[in-house]
């Protein structure tokens, strides 16, 4: 547990003290100037290859755990490895290679490659058929014929839906980028016998450019076909699959798929009998001191209805469970930081995580009410996405929220991969309080959805997100004013706990 969230930590905190947003290479091609961020050390600058990729659609494979980068395109294939001044270029029509030596080394800084600028020009200029000019210190002129041109295979072909593929695998998984010139809204799957294999409907691809040979990650290899109107894409995988994850990319076409292995599900048969007994449930009452969170339409503050459900939970749990612990992430009417909340859980060896919330919406009053169960997943609808950025701006009261990573679609995907061992508890726990929530004879329950909550990101552990009513709806927020109210809610919560702990513990036992 304490290595998953090292990882967790490393994702959220190392990139923000990379000073990307700080340092940038300029890169003028055909009077369009972009920008790429850069690593700066000791006056010279270094250019990070992956942003370079996607920055020009460039095809690559990228390696976390061997640290190395592939970029490729119809001609060439680059290949570099961190803290290695040597990169070799293999021409696939001529079937040969040349080797280049960097004056200094390249660098590994926040997941990321960086080759230096001022020693590239001729490797970049090799890979990409195009001239180069280098101005000191961090601009790049790309002459006429074009990056985009030179790279025919990165430069979409309208001709195909789909007409590239990336792979970026990561010490918990593999994630597969479809490049697609349009909307595919579903696709069919199937697993069996190592072989995932997905197919989208009236979709044609490039079959050439999304195929994909293996280097010892947790998916082996990638074969695609076009069926009639249909594609199929075949992923072949090895023995420590666990799960997969198929979505749209945010503002894009793209499809994203998530390939998790079992690097966080181990059994290991050292681990005494207390590490994994549900004995400590961790309750977060959201928001708190400076931060009010929601105010209801009767004046009712979120942080006060959040509080009072958190210790009337807490009472039920230490009356009928003697043998569970409750921790609370705040007790009273203080403001603490997100990540400390994920903190706190952990420190205690929680063996499940509840933040207690309210909703509301900006018009106010409103017809909207019920109640939600939330898991840490990317948002799927408008709703949640907004619902997950209200949540998520508390960060605005830290000291330090440049902590936090933007949560975009593919940063977090790669942080909720960490998270995957302990999903299918999440996914349970959640659907145990939706049943419990149906039973309330007035307030509707509307289901489990899925947001980017910073709060859940750093419990490492089965974790879910409630709001327990609109704050923004009269009758919601009359009921969750009420102490009445308030310790109905904690029973509901109670009672999907005890079933949860049914179920988990027979799980334990079962392993």
């Amino acid at each position: 547990m304490n290595k998953l969230l090292s990882i967790i930590l490393f994702i959220l905190i190392n990139f923000s003290i990379f000073p990307q947003e700080n340092y940038q290479i300029i890169i003028e091609e055909s009077s369009k100037i972009t920008s790429v961020p850069a690593y700066l050390r000791e006056g010279a600058y270094y250019l990070s290859l992956k942003d370079f990729a996607d920055k020009f659609q460039i095809n690559y494979y990228y390696n976390q755990a061997a640290k190395k980068i592939e970029l490729k395109n119809d001609r060439y294939l680059l290949k570099v490895s961190s803290r290695n001044p040597f990169v070799v270029i293999t021409d696939k029509k001529e079937n040969s290679q040349e080797t280049f030596q960097l004056a200094t080394s390249t660098y590994y800084v926040a997941d990321k490659i960086f080759i230096p600028l001022k020693y590239s020009i001729d490797v970049l200029e090799k890979f990409s058929g195009s001239i180069i000019k280098f101005e000191a210190p961090n601009k790049l002129i790309i002459m006429p014929g074009s990056l985009q041109t030179a790279m025919s295979e990165d430069k979409r072909d309208t001709k195909f839906d789909v007409s590239g593929l990336e792979i970026d695998e990561k010490a918990n998984g593999t994630m597969i980028r479809l490049k697609s010139n349009k909307r595919i809204p579903s696709y069919a799957s199937s697993f069996k016998e190592g072989v995932l294999t997905l197919i989208f409907r009236k979709v044609n691809a490039d079959i050439n450019k999304v195929n994909f040979e293996g280097t010892g990650g947790v998916v082996k290899k990638i074969q695609s076909r076009n069926i009639g109107n249909d594609f199929e894409l075949k992923i072949f995988v090895g023995p420590e699959y666990t799960t997969n994850e198929v979505i749209n990319a945010e503002k894009s076409n793209d499809i994203l798929i998530t390939i998790h292995n079992k690097l966080f599900v181990k059994k290991d048969k050292s681990l005494k009998k207390e590490k994994w007994e549900f004995d400590v449930i961790v309750i977060d009452p959201g928001h708190g001191g400076k931060d009010a969170g929601a105010i209801g339409v009767n004046g009712v503050k979120e942080k006060d209805v959040n509080l009072g459900i958190a210790i009337e939970l807490g009472k039920l749990i230490q009356d009928k469970m003697k043998d569970v612990k409750v921790v609370f992430t705040r007790k009273d009417d203080t403001f603490v930081d997100l990540y400390k909340r994920g903190k706190i859980a952990n420190e205690h060896n929680g063996k499940l995580f509840i933040s207690i919330h309210c909703n509301s919406t900006p018009k106010k009053p409103t017809d909207a009410n019920g109640f939600e169960v939330y898991l840490l997943r990317p948002g799927r609808t408008k709703e949640a996405i907004a619902i997950a950025e209200f949540e998520n701006s508390v960060i605005q009261y830290e000291e330090n929220p440049q902590r936090y990573q933007k949560l975009t679609d593919e940063n977090f995907i790669l942080v909720s991969m960490a998270q995957s061992a302990y999903m299918r508890y999440s996914e349970k726990f959640a659907e145990l309080l939706h049943n419990e929530f149906t039973k309330h004879p007035k307030i509707s329950s509307r289901g489990v959805k899925q947001a980017g909550f910073y709060v859940l990101v750093g419990a490492s552990m089965p974790n879910v997100l409630v709001e327990s009513g609109f704050l923004s709806n009269t009758s919601d927020a009359k009921y969750l004013a009420s102490k009445s109210g308030r310790k109905e809610m904690a029973a509901y919560i109670f009672e999907a706990i005890k079933r949860y702990r049914d179920h988990y513990e027979s799980e334990m036992k079962s392993n």
